[in-house]
């Protein structure tokens, strides 16, 4: 199977297209979050059916920068990753949207216990699968996926908790720009491959082993 993940759209609908063609063939489209900048559930709902016809599979999760209202249209529309999980023959992806309270006050932001309940709601419904995504729209915290630009550390410290608990094989992420990188905990490798907006993705093959590559 090939995943193609991409996050931090922000209106740039079209761009998901471009980066599917490039990593192209694509078994399951996952977008991690940031689908609007500040936008409706309807301006969800048109991205959505734009990238349906891209893979034979679309699984979604909104950002801070979208809205509760966006999640449950995401929801509706069967596509939701938030407190799921999805097994698609051996790999099991579970997700959790919104990021944490920030002193920016962005539309979807929740605490760190609320995330953790949420993160543990989705992996309560994990099976035997061989392969573990998770994929939280914040990274986890204290990682060279998590830092801005003056190296402050700003990721989530319930992902990383249930990071460092339960070692998922694979943590796909975003909502720090800056911070396009791969690193590990653990056992467990986390990649941000940084904004769709900017044209960037990641790939996720599972056979003949797990890897996981940027975009060039």
């Amino acid at each position: 199977m090939r995943i193609v993940y991409v996050v931090d759209v922000h209106g740039r609908t079209k761009l998901v297209a471009e980066a599917v063609a490039r990593a192209a063939p694509t078994d399951l489209l996952v977008v991690g979050g940031d689908i609007t900048t500040g936008g409706t559930p309807a301006d969800a709902a048109r991205a959505i059916a734009a990238w349906r016809p891209l893979a034979p599979m679309l699984l979604a999760l909104a950002g801070n920068m979208d809205s509760p209202e966006i999640d449950a249209r995401l929801a509706e529309l069967d596509v939701a990753l938030d407190q799921r999980t999805i097994t698609i023959d051996d790999v099991a992806l579970y997700g959790v949207s919104a990021a944490p309270l920030s002193p920016l006050e962005t539309p979807y932001e929740l605490s760190e216990d609320e995330l953790a309940h949420r993160i543990d709601t989705a992996y309560q419904q994990l099976d035997d699968a061989r392969i573990r995504v998770f994929c939280p729209h914040a990274p986890p915290y204290g990682t060279t996926c998590d830092r801005l630009a003056n190296g402050r550390h700003v990721g989530s410290t319930a992902v990383r908790r249930h990071v460092e608990q339960h070692q998922p094989d694979v943590v796909l992420c975003g909502h720090i720009h800056e911070s396009r990188g791969i690193d590990n905990i653990g056992a467990t490798l986390i990649a941000n491959p940084g904004p769709l907006m900017r044209g960037h993705y990641a790939s996720v093959d599972t056979e003949p082993e797990l890897r996981v590559t940027l975009d060039s």
